[in-house]
C-alpha cells in the first residue's frame, strides 16, 4: 500500500526543482516519491571502523582517519594549483590534498584541529595520501552521532547526474530528506499475525535502515523484511489470479475418454509411454474433470515426447465433442508439429490441418468452412490461428508451444474463441528451473516430463578448438560415411546480422570445399530465406536428399530428424545455455548414438568457458537451467525480460530461493483458510492488492 503522498512528482520535494526533477527521470526513472524511496543502494561503505595511520594500505577501498591538522600549503601556480595539508596520529603522518574548490577548503579548516577524515587513500613517494577528503571537525559529541558511525550507502548515479550535484552523495541528501517528512506515511502492508511470526522489522524501520542502517545486523533485518514483502505479494497475486480464474471462469468437462483416445493408445501409439508421460497425462484428466479451465504449463526436455501428450490430451477433447488446436511461434515448427501428428495418427483416423501464413487462400476457404461445422477437429498453426476470420464450432482445448514467444494478447484471443474458455496446455522445451516457474507461472499448475523414452542414448558433446577443425572434418566424414546426416549452425544475432550472415556464407565455402559433389550434398537454411524456400531446403534433408545442413539458429525448434546424429555449432561461446541446449536436442531423435561438438575460439570468457564445460558435462535441461539462471539472472532468461513479473527491488530469486518457498507456502495457507481475503486480519492484504491494481484479468497466462 502506498499512501497518496508518495505519489507525489519528483519535482516537490525540497531541493529538487523542475531541472534536477527532469534529470532525475531521464538517467533513473525516478518520476515521484515512491521511485526514489525504491532507489535502494547498491552497496554500503563501512563509516562504523576507524583506522590508525601505520595500517592504511593502498588497496582499501575507503578509510576512516582521527587525526589532528599541523601544516596547510598552498603549492604550485594555474594549472598545478593545489592545496596540501598534513595530519597526524600516534602512529604516524598523512598528507591530504585539494586540486578543486582550494578557497572553500581553505577557510573550513583550521592547522591544530582534530578532524574526521574519510576517503580513498593512495600512496605518494612512500606516505599515505588522501585527495579531497571528506572532513568533519572531531568532538566527543560527533562520536555520539549515529551519522558518522554508520554503514554509509552508495546509490547508482550517472555522469549526467553529477553536474546537478546528483551523485551518490547528492541522493543520499535527497533521500534523507523524503525520509525526514515522509517516513511515517510509509504504512504497513503486512498482517500482524506475519509480522509476529517471522519476526518480521515494519515496514518504515525497514526502509529506513535500509537506506541509513546502523549496523550490519539491522541492514540484514531490514533487507529480509522488504525481501520477503516482495516475495510475499508476487505470490500473493499469483495465487490470487489463479483463484480468481478458477472461480470466475468455468471448463468444459471433459467425461468420458473414448474411441479415439483407446484407438490411438491400443493401435497407433509407436513406443511405451514413460512413467513421467503417463502421470502428466493423469494430471490434465483430472483438470478437465474438475468444470475449471485448465491452465497448466508442461516443461519436458527436448525430445521427452511432449507432442504426444498434447495429441493423447487433445484426443480425450475429441472424444468429448469438442474442436483442438496447436498454435507454435514459426512455420518451420508448425510444421514439424503437423508432420509429427500426421505421422502418428496416420491416414484415415482423423483430419489434421495446417494454417500458417504460407497456407492459400483457397486451402483457407475449405479450412475455415470445415471448423465452422466442427468437421475438422485438429488445426496446427502459427498466429495465423488466431485471425478473426478463423471461427471455431466448438473449441475445447488449446495447445501453445514454446509461449514466450507469443504477446499476452495474441494469446488471449486464442482461448476467446469459444463462450466457455478452453482448456489450455502450455509447452516448452525450455527446462525452468522450480523458483523460477514458481514465479514466471506461478498461476499455472506446472507438469514435468522429466525422463526420456527408452533407447534413446545420452548424445555425447565435445568442445573443439579452431586448432581442432580438420578433426571434426573427419568426424563428419565417419558418420556421413555410415549413411548419418549432420547439422552445422552458425550464430545470427541481430545487432551483428550482416557479420553472422557473411560468417554462414564463409562456412558454406568451406564446407563446399571440403565436401565436394557429387559425393557430399549440402542444404542450406537462414532467417532471409522465403518461407517457401526453407521449407524445401528443409525437405530436400528430411527425404535424405542431402547430408549436411548449414544453417542459422531458425533450426533451433521444430527439427525432428532421426537420421541426423552431429549437430555442430560454430562460434558456441557466442550462444546462451538454453540456446545451446535446444540446438542440441535437435540430434539423439533416432536408436543411434548421437553427438554434440562445440567449436569456439581459443579466448573464451568466464562465463563462455562455464556454459561451455557446462554442455560437455551434462545433457539434464534442469541443470542445465540452473546454471544459465546463476550466469544469467532471471531477467534475461528466454521470455521472461518481457513478462514484468520479476519487478524485484531487493529479492532475488538466485539466492533468496529459501524465502520464495517460504512466502509461497505462507500465501497458499492464507488462501486455504481465506480465499476471499475476507477475515479481519487480512484485510490489510485485500487492500494491498487492490491499491497495487493488479491485473486480475483471465487471459494473462504469465
Amino acid at each position: 500500500m502506498t499512501p497518496p503522498a508518495f505519489q507525489t512528482p519528483i519535482e516537490y520535494l525540497k531541493g529538487v526543482g523542475l531541472s534536477r526533477a527532469e534529470m532525475l527521470k531521464k538517467e533513473l526513472q525516478i518520476f515521484n516519491f515512491e521511485d526514489l524511496l525504491r532507489h535502494l543502494p547498491y552497496k554500503y561503505i563501512d563509516r562504523t571502523r576507524f583506522y590508525k595511520i601505520k595500517d592504511i594500505q593502498p588497496d582499501l577501498p575507503y578509510v576512516q582517519v582521527l587525526a589532528r591538522l599541523t601544516h596547510i600549503e598552498l603549492l604550485g601556480e594555474k594549472h598545478t594549483k593545489r592545496l596540501v595539508a598534513q595530519a597526524i596520529d600516534d602512529t604516524g603522518v598523512i598528507e591530504l590534498v585539494w586540486f578543486q574548490g582550494i578557497k572553500w577548503v581553505e577557510k573550513s579548516i583550521s592547522v591544530g584541529k582534530a578532524y574526521i577524515l574519510f576517503g580513498k587513500p593512495g600512496f605518494f613517494n612512500g606516505k599515505a595520501q588522501m585527495a579531497h577528503p571528506e572532513m568533519e571537525p572531531y568532538s566527543a559529541e560527533v562520536l555520539q552521532r549515529k551519522g558518522n558511525l554508520t554503514l554509509q550507502p552508495a546509490y547508482n548515479s550517472t555522469e549526467k547526474l553529477k553536474p546537478y550535484s546528483l551523485d551518490s552523495k547528492g541522493i543520499s541528501k535527497l533521500v534523507a530528506l523524503l525520509l525526514e517528512q515522509q517516513l511515517r506515511q510509509i504504512d504497513e502492508n503486512l498482517p500482524l499475525y506475519l509480522i509476529n511470526r517471522f519476526k518480521l522489522m515494519g515496514r518504515a524501520d525497514a526502509y529506513r535502515n535500509i537506506h541509513f542502517p546502523a549496523d550490519a545486523a539491522t541492514l540484514n533485518e531490514a533487507t529480509h523484511r522488504l525481501k520477503f514483502e516482495e516475495l510475499f505479494f508476487l505470490q500473493l497475486k499469483l495465487l490470487k489470479n489463479k483463484l480468481l480464474r478458477t472461480q470466475k471462469f468455468k471448463g468444459n468437462i471433459f467425461s468420458v475418454v473414448g474411441n479415439y483416445f483407446n484407438n490411438f493408445y491400443e493401435h497407433k501409439l509407436p513406443f511405451a509411454l514413460t512413467n513421467a508421460q503417463k502421470r502428466v497425462l493423469k494430471e490434465i484428466r483430472q483438470d478437465t474433470q474438475r468444470g475449471v479451465q485448465m491452465n497448466r504449463l508442461l516443461q519436458g526436455d527436448v525430445g521427452s515426447g511432449k507432442t504426444v501428450v498434447a495429441l493423447m490430451s487433445m484426443l480425450i477433447a475429441i472424444d468429448n465433442g469438442f474442436q483442438t488446436c496447436i498454435m507454435a511461434p514459426t512455420e518451420i515448427l508448425a510444421n514439424q508439429h503437423y508432420q509429427t501428428i500426421k505421422e502418428l495418427v496416420g491416414d484415415g483416423f482423423i483430419e489434421v490441418a495446417l494454417l500458417t501464413g504460407s497456407t492459400k487462400a483457397k486451402d483457407r476457404k475449405v479450412l475455415h468452412e470445415k471448423l465452422e461445422n466442427g468437421d475438422l477437429k485438429i488445426l496446427i498453426g502459427t498466429h495465423a490461428l488466431i485471425e478473426d476470420k478463423v471461427q471455431y464450432k466448438n473449441l475445447g482445448f488449446v495447445v501453445i508451444d514454446e509461449q514466450h514467444r507469443f504477446g499476452v494478447e495474441q494469446r488471449a484471443r486464442l482461448w476467446r474463441k469459444n463462450n466457455i474458455p478452453p482448456h489450455i496446455l502450455v509447452m516448452t522445451a525450455t527446462p525452468i528451473p522450480r523458483t523460477l516457474a514458481m514465479t514466471l507461472y506461478g498461476d499455472l499448475d506446472i507438469s514435468v516430463i522429466d525422463e526420456l523414452p527408452a533407447g534413446r542414448k545420452p548424445i555425447q558433446t565435445v568442445h573443439f578448438y579452431e586448432a581442432q577443425r580438420l578433426r571434426m572434418f573427419g568426424f563428419m566424414k565417419q558418420e556421413i560415411a555410415k549413411g548419418r546426416q549432420v547439422y552445422v549452425v552458425y550464430p545470427l544475432i541481430q545487432e551483428s546480422e550482416k557479420l553472422d550472415l557473411k560468417n554462414l556464407e564463409e562456412g558454406i565455402d568451406v564446407m563446399a570445399h571440403e565436401f565436394p559433389l557429387p559425393a557430399y550434398r549440402i542444404s542450406i537454411v537462414h532467417g532471409k530465406m522465403k518461407a517457401a524456400a526453407k521449407q524445401f531446403e528443409m525437405n530436400r534433408f528430411i527425404k535424405g536428399e542431402t547430408q549436411i545442413m548449414v544453417a542459422t539458429t531458425v533450426i533451433e525448434v521444430g527439427v525432428n530428424i532421426p537420421n541426423a546424429s552431429v549437430m555442430i555449432i560454430e562460434n558456441a561461446e557466442r550462444f546462451g545455455l538454453s540456446q545451446l541446449h535446444q540446438l542440441r536436442g535437435r540430434v539423439g531423435r533416432g536408436a543411434e548414438q548421437s553427438f554434440c561438438i562445440l567449436m569456439s575460439h581459443h579466448k573464451l570468457s568466464h562465463d563462455g568457458k562455464v556454459r561451455l564445460n557446462t554442455m560437455v558435462k551434462t545433457n539434464n535441461g534442469f541443470e542445465i537451467a540452473e546454471t544459465d539462471l546463476q550466469l544469467r539472472g532471471p531477467g534475461n532468461i528466454d521470455g521472461t525480460q518481457q513478462s514484468g513479473v520479476l519487478d524485484l527491488k531487493v529479492a532475488n530469486i538466485i539466492t533468496d530461493q529459501e524465502l520464495l518457498m517460504l512466502a509461497r507456502t505462507c500465501v497458499e495457507g492464507i488462501f486455504e483458510k481465506d480465499p476471499q481475503l475476507a477475515l479481519p486480519e487480512n484485510q490489510i492484504l485485500h487492500q494491498t492488492l487492490q491499491a497495487k491494481g493488479e491485473g486480475l484479468s483471465w487471459d494473462k497466462i504469465s
